[in-house]
């Protein structure tokens, strides 16, 4: 990957990387494993003084494929690709990292099989990471850098994601429940709220009938492990078919919890980036979540 930058007012090219994003580790990248800095394109270093008008070039170095993963050939369901960006639909139930319990079947390992076909030389770089029970759009980066741009994004609350919930109809949920969440004592898996956990919001952005149960459509500010199942379920409302925190009817393949929207700064144009899952498709996967709740009631 390369990216250029023109030069408005002098500094040293250290602080103008600096300026623009550029960490010390991807700096250190460049300078040990391939890349290049180029100032008018010639090869310079960090201490070199630019002047206004000056073109700079980083030349990020190539990556090759985390041999670990198995690859998976299995179609991806892509929402939206450029040279730097990758939006896909992780199926319900589907792991988005291998792990012990799962290491030949991830969303991981079908992305690496599908660059591997498109000769696409990057490592997987996944920026917004799903539960293996909950199903949507996953963002990922296809460079370190751009990963780097999007974490900075995440800290900002630039980059925010929606989703839709199937729960029991109860009481109406508070427009924002702020509370604290933490790994519960005595498990590796579970969260749950806690004085001494880590800050964590859910807003609530609207709630209406669905297939007999009742959506909540929020937004999430923060991005806790669990936290969306962990702060309805504080609330007295777990999400059908999530057995692991208190759903009546367990569903093995996932539970009704769907990311329908990942919204962001796109990290090269700078401009507005939004990718939505339309109505339609978030009725049909909330239906197959439903009809195999139905399933397990008639078993």
């Amino acid at each position: 990957m390369k990216l250029t930058f023109k030069v408005d007012e002098p500094s040293l090219l250290r602080d103008f990387l600096k300026n623009h994003h550029i960490s010390r580790r991807t700096l250190t990248k460049v300078k040990y494993d391939g890349g290049q800095l180029l100032v008018n394109g010639q090869e310079e270093n960090v201490r070199k003084m630019l002047e206004r008008g000056d073109v700079v070039t980083v030349q990020f170095p190539k990556e090759s494929m985390n041999e670990r993963i198995h690859l998976e050939h299995t179609p991806l369901d892509i929402y939206y690709e450029d040279d730097y960006l990758l939006v896909v639909r992780k199926p319900f139930g589907l792991a988005t990292i291998p792990s012990r319990d799962h290491p030949y079947r991830s969303l991981a390992s079908r992305v690496a099989a599908y660059y591997e076909e498109q000769s696409i030389e990057s490592m997987i770089h996944i920026v917004t990471r799903l539960d293996a029970p909950t199903g949507g759009l996953v963002l990922l980066a296809k460079h370190a850098h751009i990963h780097h741009l999007l974490s900075e994004q995440i800290q900002t609350g630039q980059l925010t994601r929606r989703y839709v919930a199937l729960i029991e109809k109860g009481e109406p949920l508070p427009t924002v429940i702020e509370r604290p969440i933490g790994r519960k004592d005595g498990s590796i898996i579970e969260r749950e709220v806690r004085e001494d956990g880590k800050y964590a919001r859910t807003e609530i952005e609207a709630e209406r009938e669905l297939l007999g149960y009742r959506a909540a459509y929020m937004r999430l500010i923060t991005g806790r492990t669990h936290q969306i199942r962990v702060h309805l379920t504080d609330c007295g409302h777990p999400i059908v078919g999530d057995g692991l925190y208190g759903s009546q009817y367990a569903v093995s393949e996932g539970q009704a919890l769907l990311c329908y929207e990942v919204q962001c700064i796109h990290p090269i144009t700078q401009q507005p980036f939004t990718v939505t899952l339309d109505e339609e498709v978030i009725f049909k996967e909330q239906l197959r979540t439903v009809e195999k709740v139905k399933t397990t009631m008639l078993e």
